[in-house]
This record gives structure tokens, sequence and C-alpha cells, in this order.
């Protein structure tokens, strides 16, 4: 028995890994970028972009969050446009309330979410456009139709999800749920008995069928889920804690290449709570994984396995041996950094100080553990709006959510800029902070992508 459980995890881990990603397509983030039009169709930048060392930090105030701009561009459309837009209204208002109501009903157990979603939409505010009513019908649009057009589907998360369309447009971001509605339901259904057979085959076994590595990685995991998201009480359950250890055991063991790094438990936890959302209200502080059945808990758990693997796919070298692609984006920062405020990148060096002592953990955990849990999901759906070109644009969030400390730190000795990094003031930020921070990224994509040379390395 034990033999041929052993070779049947062999010839896993050999398909794992050799088997290739798939080849890197031309995404409308870089389409756009070529026109120096932004991310989002119809966005653009006030004022000529001058692509040049600067020796000043560039003045928040000057930069201005991407859906605003958009809107100032809505309204210099053309007459014929406005009518397009008008008409689409008109036939949204019928069904928007019907399609709506079916997407709460689908994901959320009562009636109480979909009154309060519906208080919440006019109360939109620069932090908070993602529940705008017009965003709102686009989202709803898109995805009542018998086959969502990524692309669209891109454009509109970029600037925010309605949560609670959250979990059914993530799926569909990272392509484990197909765009195809009448497929939807069957692949899921058949993704998630595959994950529970993973789970059978590499989780619920004696340590007798382990080899000594995996017993390690296995405890090691074990030693990590307490840790992970340590203030916030939802986490502490021993519930939530044994899904995240069967998520991230499963995982190593069918990804041999990398296995078990720390701080991919802190990439699981966005998707375990957005997925969570689907069958809880409320607040995560009263959640409570007691509320729910075991097929149901089972079910996260696999969207979250697949979507966790949809996303590493991507940056698989971020967690190989030595991460040699997290010590290449850290590498980039630092020169983005030199590229944009020459007088911190100087006070850093004169200071000792190296990038890498505090941007690996940014790069490592994608900045989870920098904000507020409660941002992390608005952040991540930019994230995985991004598809493949999610690393690169790390760089530009990462420089971005740098400098905007640029003037303390140029004040701050190696130590005290040590402490500062390690414990930024971040614990009262809101969706205002972050939009900006997310702002000032696009732009400076948007300004140094396309120079040449000025990442060489």
């Amino acid at each position: 028995m034990r033999n041929s459980s052993s070779n049947s995890r062999a010839e896993d881990r050999n398909k794992e890994v050799s088997s290739s990603p798939p080849p890197a397509t031309d995404s409308r983030f870089n389409q756009t970028l070529r026109n120096v039009q932004g991310l989002l169709k119809g966005r653009s930048f006030p004022g000529k972009i001058l692509i040049t060392r600067r020796s000043d930090p560039l003045d928040p105030s000057t930069l201005h969050s991407p859906n605003i701009d958009r809107r100032s561009l809505e309204s210099d459309r053309d007459q014929s446009e406005q009518q397009d837009r008008s008409a689409e209204k008109d036939e949204l208002q019928n069904r928007s309330s019907t399609n709506a109501s079916s997407s709460v009903n689908n994901t959320k157990p009562s009636s109480t979410s979909s009154q309060s979603t519906s208080k919440e939409i006019p109360k939109s505010n620069v932090g908070a456009r993602a529940t705008d009513s017009a965003r709102l019908m686009k989202f709803t649009k898109e995805l009542s139709g018998s086959s969502v057009i990524l692309e669209k589907l891109r454009e509109l998360s970029w600037s925010g999800v309605p949560p609670y369309l959250r979990p059914t447009v993530w799926r569909l971001l990272l392509g484990y749920a197909p765009s195809n509605s009448d497929r939807r339901e069957g692949v899921l259904r058949r993704k998630r008995t595959e994950y529970l057979d993973h789970v059978e085959q590499y989780y619920e076994i004696p340590d007798t069928l382990r080899t000594d590595e995996e017993i390690g990685m296995l405890r090691q995991i074990a030693v990590d889920c307490p840790r992970t998201v340590p203030d916030l009480s939802f986490f502490q359950q021993a519930e939530v804690q044994k899904s995240l250890e069967r998520i991230l055991y499963t995982w190593a063991i069918r990804h041999p290449a990398s296995g078990y790094v720390q701080g991919i438990n802190d990439l699981a936890t966005p998707f375990l709570v957005v997925f969570l959302s689907e069958y809880l209200e409320g607040s995560i502080d009263t959640w409570s994984m007691a509320d729910l059945s075991r097929e149901k808990i089972l079910n996260v758990e696999a969207d979250s396995y697949w979507c966790l693997s949809k996303l590493l796919d991507g940056m698989q070298d971020h967690y190989t041996f030595a991460q040699p692609g997290i010590q290449r984006l850290v590498f980039k920062l630092k020169e983005l950094v030199r590229r944009i405020d020459e007088p911190v990148s100087k006070h850093i060096e004169e200071q000792g100080l190296e990038f890498l002592q505090f941007a690996f953990r940014w790069f490592n955990c994608l900045l989870i553990r920098e904000i507020p849990f409660g941002l992390v999901s608005r952040l991540w759906d930019t994230y995985l709006a991004e598809g493949d070109a999610l690393p690169d644009f790390l760089v530009y969030i990462s420089a971005s959510f740098l400098l905007t400390w640029s003037e303390k730190i140029r004040k701050l000795d190696f130590q005290e800029m040590v402490m500062f990094l390690q414990h930024l003031p971040t614990h009262n930020w809101t969706d205002v902070e972050l939009e900006m921070v997310l702002s000032q990224a696009y732009m400076w994509h948007t300004m140094f992508n396309n120079s040449p040379s000025h990442l060489a390395g």
C-alpha cells in the first residue's frame, strides 16, 4: 500500500515539474500602455509626462485617482456616445435589479446582505467607487451574459469589485471558472471533487506514509497557521487554521519544485475570506466556521486552493530555491526608486540599508502584512485584474507604497528606518490612501515601463 501511494505521489510530482505554464499573452494592460492611455478604457493623465530622473519627490496632490480621471473623460465624450450609454442604462434599469438580486441570492443565503448592499450603493465616495450604481450595472451586464469577456471584466475590476460579486469575479479573472456560464457549474463541481481527492491522498494519511521531508513540511505549516493574520480573532479559530493547513500542505505536495515557503500562508487568506463571504454575513469579526456545513467548508477550501494555484503559477520562481523571482523584483524596486526619488534613494544607500531588508517581505507576502487586512481584498482586485503582468506591476506598487513616506524617511538614520519600515503607520488607512498608492503606481508604470534600460539588469 505504501509503495502504491508513494508511486502515485511521485507521478503527480513529475506532472507538476514537467508541466509548463501557458505562454504569456499580450495583456490589455500592455496594449493600452503602448498608447499611453492608461489601464482602464478612456483613462489618461493630465499634462505632459516627462521620462526623466527626478531630483525631488513627486507631489501627491498632483496625482489623481484613475477612476476620477476616467469620470472627467467620460463627460467629454461626444453626444452619440452619451446617447448610447443612456440607452444602455435604460435597458439595464429593467434587469439590473433582477440580476443583482439573483447574484446576491446565489452567493448569500439570506436577503440581509442584498438589502445592505443596495443601501451602500448611493454612499459611494473616492474610496468606495466599486459600489457606484453605474459600475454595478456594468458588472451586472458583464456577468449576466452567456460568456464573459475577460478583458472587459479586467477593466472594470482594476478599480475595485463590489464585495458580493468578488467570489464570482475572482474565479473568472484567475481562469479557475470558465467564462462560458453553461460550463461553469460543472467545472467547479469537478475541480472541488478533485481537491477532495488530493486531500484524501496526501493529507489524510498517517505520517508513516510520508517522507521525512513531508513530515517536516507539515509541521512547519502547522506552526505557521496560528501566526497567520494574528490580529484577527477569526484566524485563531481551530477550524480556520485546519482549513489553511489542508490547503497549504496539499498545494506544497502538488508543487514539489518549491514546496511550502513561509509567506504562502498569507497568500491563501484573501481567497479564504472572499469565498467564505458567500456563506457568512456581516463583519469578519463575527464569523464562525461552526456555522457552516462540512460541504461548504470544503467547497471554500477547494476554491481557495485552485485560485492560490492559479495565482502562484504566474510567479513560480518567487518561491523556488533562493526565491530568485523576488530578488529580481527587489533589485528593480531599488532602481525604480533611484529614478523616481533620488534623494530618498541616496539617503537609504548612505545609511547602509539594503532594499532586501524590508522589500523582500513586501514581495513575498504581496503587501498583506503591511496594510489593514480589510483593505487586502480591494488591493487584490487590482492584482488579479493585472493577470500575467502582476509581477512587473508589483514593483511600481511597492515604489508608490515606499515613497508615501519619502519626506519622513529622509530624516531617519539606519536603525530608525529599519524600525519604521517594519512597522509602517498604516493601521488607520482607508480606501483613500490605498487608491492613492495605486494611482501613483499606475502613473509611474506609464512613465517608466517602456523607457529603454531604465531597469536594466
